[in-house]
């Protein structure tokens, strides 16, 4: 693909208010007008330039915003408090009640939760299908459908969504297809590929410290002024604001993202390879034995490789738990939920970030007690990390090829 998301995020220029480097952080709630008229122009949404009180927007959210849409190449980008904050605002904005929404069976949990129970409160029901199968889509429309939903790669079993094939889709049958982009920033670009809105957390790996929380809504300008106006506008009215201190942190480690996701993916590949040789059951979209590994292929930013997510099952949640303790006791990684740390996390989705999924439907869907997701860090010297997770299975029993 000749598209090159790391290039348009280098291509933004920002000067501080004094000549810094850094863009200045804009540390005020509200904004004082030299004249009223300003100040009413504004509340229009006609003072380009102005600045009327941070939950509408801030110079700091503003360049965050910017460089995250030049990383996805859509027209502008909102950023909120949190990834859930993007989610729901956006869900929110293209539903009123009576619709439909069609989404991904493997979501995020806290998504399938907002779906599965807080949605209905409003009247608006879902339909979670097979993502990987382009015919349940079709089979699932109905007259009051508004969306399809997915992630690009599914949280957790790494699902990988036909983004293309769902937008031709999406364009046949008037629909609006959300993508949300979380596990596979730079390597996939969904906008490219025909979503109308594509959704992260930048909790994850666009921030890369674990120290922040928020999330960015990027879509067309007429799309983004929606959610911002102030009399109906869904990021305007649920006050999901981000902190422009947090929007300021999230720029500067922006900017080094493209490095880290090429090391992420580096990491993951070895060691989902690693794995298995070892005959455990791993799943990784950089593998051939992944079934879509071609699909991936066709629509990835090559540089950037196949993500740093893996996951693997290790037969039951005893084994994984065990597993987990003790190699967060060798320092090869913290026992944590989230993705996109320096150093490796590692949880059970089953009973953490999935968990509100019901089980009967955590079973249908292939989600098992043992299996045990990998956020890959940015590990030096991955051959050492491996080789001691693997004396980590070993002492445990679980059973490796020689």
């Amino acid at each position: 693909m000749s598209f090159k998301p790391a290039n348009n995020i280098q291509d933004l220029q920002y000067f501080g208010e004094f000549g810094g480097v850094n863009p200045s952080i804009s540390d005020s709630s509200t904004y004082t007008f030299l004249s009223a008229k300003t100040m009413f122009d504004t509340f229009e949404g006609n003072a380009d330039g102005c600045y009327l009180y941070s939950r509408h927007s801030s110079p700091s959210n503003l360049y965050l915003g910017e460089a995250l849409a030049a990383m996805e190449g859509t027209e502008t980008a909102n950023v909120t408090a949190s990834g859930m904050g993007a989610i729901t605002a956006v869900l929110m904005q293209l539903c009123s009640a009576g619709d439909h929404i069609i989404s991904s069976r493997t979501i995020y949990g806290g998504t399938y939760a907002f779906l599965k129970n807080f949605t209905p409160k409003l009247n608006i029901e879902s339909s979670f299908v097979d993502i990987t199968k382009l015919e349940a889509i079709e089979a699932a429309i109905k007259p009051n459908t508004k969306i399809l939903y997915c992630e690009s790669v599914s949280n957790p079993l790494l699902e990988i969504a036909d983004i293309k094939g769902l937008s031709q889709i999406a364009q046949n049958r008037g629909l609006q297809l959300v993508v949300d982009n979380t596990f596979s920033p730079l390597s996939i670009s969904p906008a490219i590929l025909g979503a109308n809105v594509v959704i992260h957390s930048l909790t994850k790996f666009i921030n890369g410290s674990s120290d922040s929380v928020g999330g960015v809504i990027c879509g067309t300008q007429e799309f983004i002024n929606d959610l911002r106006n102030v009399n109906n506008g869904a990021v305007m009215l649920l006050g999901s604001t981000m902190d422009s201190l947090r929007a300021a942190s999230i720029l500067k480690n922006l900017r080094t993202l493209h490095i880290r996701m090429q090391q992420h993916s580096k990491n993951a590949l070895y060691l989902s390879k690693k794995f298995e040789t070892d005959g455990l059951k791993t799943v990784y979209p950089g593998l051939s034995s992944h079934p879509s590994h071609n699909l991936f292929k066709t629509m990835m930013n090559t540089q950037y490789g196949f993500g740093g997510m893996l996951t693997t099952d290790v037969g039951s949640l005893e084994k994984a738990n065990a597993l987990m303790e003790l190699m967060q006791h060798k320092n090869l990684g913290y026992l944590a939920v989230s993705l996109g740390f320096y150093k490796t996390l590692f949880s059970t989705p089953g009973s953490s970030t999935s968990s509100e999924i019901p089980e009967a439907e955590q079973k249908e869907m292939g989600l098992s007690d043992g299996l045990i997701r990998f956020s890959i860090g940015l590990d030096a010297d991955i051959e050492r990390t491996y080789q001691t997770m693997k004396a980590c299975m070993l002492e445990l029993g679980i059973i490796l090829n020689d």
